[in-house]
């Protein structure tokens, strides 16, 4: 349980990477007037970066099927957010 459990903690950091870079660039975007990241695109990656946050303090601070649900979250978030937004 261990290796899922710190699996899903670097892909819940990984989503929070990918949250700052597009913020960051939205925000670089919007001040040098050239297309962007829009709006949708940012609020999802800050509803996934705090899902997958959430939930992987959830799995860290459980044991068992309960730790494994908190990592399956972190892995179905982050993927989802991959595919909608990177894939496509």
């Amino acid at each position: 349980m261990r290796v899922v459990r710190w699996v899903s903690g670097v892909a819940a950091a990984g989503v929070v990477v990918l949250t700052l870079v597009v913020v960051v660039m939205a925000v670089v975007a919007g001040r040098r007037g050239f297309p962007g990241p829009g709006g949708e695109s940012v609020a999802l990656h800050l509803a996934a970066a705090v899902a997958v946050i959430a939930a992987q303090i959830f799995a860290d601070r459980h044991r068992g099927f309960a730790a494994f649900s908190g990592s399956l979250v972190v892995f179905v978030c982050a993927g989802l957010l991959l595919w909608t937004q990177w894939w496509g």
